[in-house]
């Protein structure tokens, strides 16, 4: 029953999200047409375009806004997720939705579509939305300390696992979950836990759970126990799913530190996944989806440059106007990258003549005054205008528009253990290291830029590193 209010609970909230969406949809449009040419002429001397060449727009928005809101998990149980965190869920979704929409309306296009229109819209939607999530908190939190709308929850354990169980369900209150008391695993409760009852021991939970011998009927039983315990509980399991009480497992005796823990199901065969990656399948969508519309129009508008780098190439040295080279990517694959040749053709076979003007800690070379790079080879590294080719790396697949740059075998083959997880995900045209200084930056700092990124991850986080990539492509900032 509880479940079925959850998510009565979750479709209100999400056509209470539409509609301060479409809240501020409006109001916007009102404040830019009639509010802001009124108090502020000099600055906004005339009014909008008709609403209805807004009105277009209006269907992409209800539609952005469910794919984002949902992506983003925003009609999970929030009993657990800090009110904080669920603000900025809520600011993210409306960063990314805007964004994504003033692309939209440049590419289609709808110029007419005001600027300071897109500012208040973005503004307004997200303080609506935070609101809206602080009010929903107030309230459920009210509910429940009326005592109403709380799940009881039986531990099953008495030892280290199940009290570190315990203290964290006690230290948050709002979630809305009450101690019945445990059932002893043949440890002692600790006096700080006498309060509680102890239910009697293992043995003892089939008989309790048949007779309902309990102060209060049980909503959930968390099993707080060693691994060796949990294969004697096999009735138990099977018993809980008979009553329609629902089972967790506390799973602490697995170390981790990085990677999150996901249950996934696989024809019925349930799976506990550690994952250090992002795993949400419609992100990434996005992300390749974003992939290819941007390298698609790079690829077209920059057509003119390739043009010119390319003939520049040819007149200036002997050789190849393209260098191609066996790169690593995801998980380890190997694939051919492309690059423009910034070096004269027999560099490889003089690298022996430069390894000591290495500046790079680890098994990179980076060398800012390396005599193998050619004058024109120079100006292009300086502005990273050798790696448009890799834009075809990025629409074929090979690589992402943001991701850990990627290394060549010899270089991972020298890799610490720690390093090789930047390998987890698709490597990238740019990333925080690029945009951090590239060649001033260590190389175990490098490293830890791109598992922070990997850990990060989220579309947002790709949108910032692709603005910030801009002004540090032009300053040439850390480049060789």
């Amino acid at each position: 029953m509880l479940k079925e209010k959850a998510r009565m609970i979750a479709r209100v909230v999400y056509v209470a999200d539409l509609a301060l969406t479409t809240a501020a949809f409006f109001a916007a449009f009102f404040v830019r047409d009639v509010v802001l040419p009124r108090v502020a002429p000099a600055h906004f001397p005339t009014g909008l375009f008709p609403l209805r060449d807004y009105i277009k727009i209006y269907p992409v928005v209800l539609i952005l806004w469910s794919v984002l809101l949902f992506s983003y998990h925003s009609y999970h149980s929030h009993r657990t997720i800090p009110l904080l965190r669920e603000a900025l869920t809520a600011i993210r979704v409306v960063f990314v939705g805007n964004a994504i929409l003033a692309t939209l309306a440049y590419l289609i296009p709808l110029r007419q579509l005001s600027r300071a229109w897109f500012v208040l819209f973005g503004v307004l939607a997200a303080l609506l939305l935070v609101l809206e999530k602080i009010v929903v908190r107030i309230i459920a939190r009210y509910v429940r300390a009326k005592g109403l709308n709380y799940r009881t929850i039986l531990i099953v354990g008495t030892g280290r696992r199940a009290i570190e169980v315990a203290r964290t369900v006690e230290g948050h209150k709002y979630w809305g979950y009450k101690i019945l008391g445990f059932v002893s695993d043949g440890h002692r409760l600790s006096n700080g836990w006498a309060r509680f009852r102890v239910y009697g021991t293992v043995p003892d939970l089939r008989r309790l759970l048949e007779g309902g011998q309990f102060a209060e009927p049980i909503d959930e039983i968390v099993f707080a126990v060693t691994r060796k315990k949990l294969d004697e509980m096999k009735q138990i399991f099977l018993m809980c799913e008979e009553l329609g009480i629902r089972a967790r497992v506390a799973m602490n005796f697995f170390p981790n530190r990085v990677a999150r823990i996901e249950l996934e199901e696989l024809e019925g065969i349930p799976f506990l996944t550690f994952t250090t990656t992002p795993s949400n399948e419609t992100q990434l969508a996005l992300k390749r989806l974003l992939d290819i519309a941007v390298s698609m129009i790079l690829l077209t508008l920059s057509l003119p440059a390739i043009a010119i780098a390319a003939l520049a190439i040819k007149l200036s040295s002997p050789g190849a106007v393209l260098f191609k080279q066996e790169r690593m990517g995801l998980n380890g694959r190997l694939f051919m990258l492309f690059k423009f040749r910034t070096m004269f053709e027999d560099a490889h076979e003089r690298r022996g003549e430069v390894t000591h003007l290495n500046q790079m800690t680890g098994p990179v070379f980076k060398a800012k005054s390396d005599p193998r790079i050619t004058a024109v080879g120079r100006v292009l590294r300086k502005f990273s205008l050798d790696e448009l080719p890799q834009l075809w790396n990025v629409l074929k697949g090979d690589m992402s528009l943001v991701g850990p740059r990627p290394p060549i075998p010899e270089e991972v083959a020298a890799y610490h253990r720690w390093h090789r997880r930047r390998l987890s995900m698709k490597p990238g045209l740019t990333c925080l290291w690029q945009v951090s200084g590239r060649n001033n930056v260590d190389f175990d700092r490098w490293m830890q830029l791109d598992l922070q990124y990997i850990d990060n991850w989220s579309p947002s986080l790709d949108l910032k590193i692709l603005l910030r990539t801009i002004p540090a492509v032009l300053s040439g900032r850390g480049a060789s």
